[in-house]
């Protein structure tokens, strides 16, 4: 995999782990509060990381390829676990524990 050169921060670093640090640094919880939907965040990341995208795909391989697959993967899968979690979060929420001991007759 090839290295991709990032003036703001170390020289020599995969493409991944540049997308990885930004990503995690990036404001998306105030957007989501101010009433911007993922989507729009995601494009606004894009946008503002335009020029260091760029220079990303400048030499982007077979090997980059197969890496953006397994992270694309990843994401799904992670999407699905916290969907699993929702749904067990909200069934929790909806179950009435019933005292049977103090049954009126």
């Amino acid at each position: 995999m090839k290295k991709f050169i990032n003036k703001k921060y170390n020289k020599h670093e995969p493409w991944f782990k540049w997308l990885t640090r930004e990503l995690n640094s990036c404001e998306a919880f105030q957007d989501f509060d101010s009433g911007k939907n993922p989507e729009d965040v995601a494009e606004d990341f894009i946008s503002n990381n335009s020029i260091a995208i760029s220079e990303v795909f400048e030499d982007f391989d077979e090997e980059d390829k197969h890496t953006l697959d397994h992270f694309l993967k990843l994401t799904e899968c992670e999407w699905h676990v916290f969907r699993i979690l929702e749904k067990k979060l909200a069934l929790r929420n909806k179950i009435r524990f019933v005292d049977f001991r103090n049954k009126k007759k």
